[in-house]
């Protein structure tokens, strides 16, 4: 199984954190409709949240959507229900995804109590990003896939072309991830299909197409 943590990053700043823990559980409850889950994805304690997935394409998305719904409540589209929860921040997270045995010592409780190694190297690649946001990957060295380097090779120019995406632009990837098309993203965003195109030429496109590249590896 590979295993996730996240962590606010600067939640001390947050104008609203009590708004701030509700989008995050909100988030995480879109967030596991669209993948396959080993374990379900919840907060654990303080302002951290943690999830298991039976691949490290099925993680390593999960960082990304999260990334990209947390946006969308921060800064949604015009066509949004104004009433749908919105935070005055922009909840930004760091995320480590390790690999390894879990011990599952109580699954009905809330959070699930574990242990063991898989829970382990997901707190040395959190630990590994510092204060700053982002992914990481810690797992064997010694297999054929996958590889610490090429995970971490990955999770670094993803997330360093997600940075240069503006809010728009990340709310268009994040319905490309789902599938929408073009002209729908217009009609959602209020804007003409020509400005659409040019922002998947921007970089939408390519993260999108890395993403889904990835997890046929």
């Amino acid at each position: 199984m590979f295993t996730m943590i996240g962590d606010i990053v600067g939640s001390r700043a947050l104008k609203d954190r009590a708004r701030a823990q509700r989008a995050i559980v909100a988030t995480l409850g879109r967030v596991s409709e669209s993948l396959t889950l080993a374990q379900r994805l919840e907060p654990t304690f303080g302002d951290e949240v943690q999830g298991g997935f039976p691949t490290i394409a099925d993680a390593t998305l999960a960082t990304l959507l999260i990334r990209l719904e947390l946006n969308w409540l921060a800064h949604p589209p015009p066509t949004a229900d104004p009433e749908e929860g919105r935070t005055p921040d922009l909840v930004v997270m760091r995320f480590g995804i390790g690999q390894g045995e879990v011990r599952v010592f109580e699954i009905d409780s809330q959070p699930i109590r574990q242990d063991g190694p898989g829970w382990h190297t997901a707190r040395d690649a959190i630990d590994s990003l510092g204060k700053k946001a982002g992914a990481r990957y810690v797992g064997p060295e010694d297999t054929s896939w996958p590889t610490p380097a090429a995970v971490n090779a990955f999770l670094v120019a993803r997330d360093g072309l997600v940075d240069t995406l503006n809010h728009r632009q990340r709310r268009m990837l994040l319905r490309a991830l789902h599938g929408h098309s073009q002209k729908a993203i217009a009609e959602l965003e209020t804007i003409s299909e020509s400005a659409v195109s040019q922002a998947f030429a921007r970089g939408v496109s390519a993260v999108r197409d890395a993403q889904f590249l990835f997890g046929k590896v």
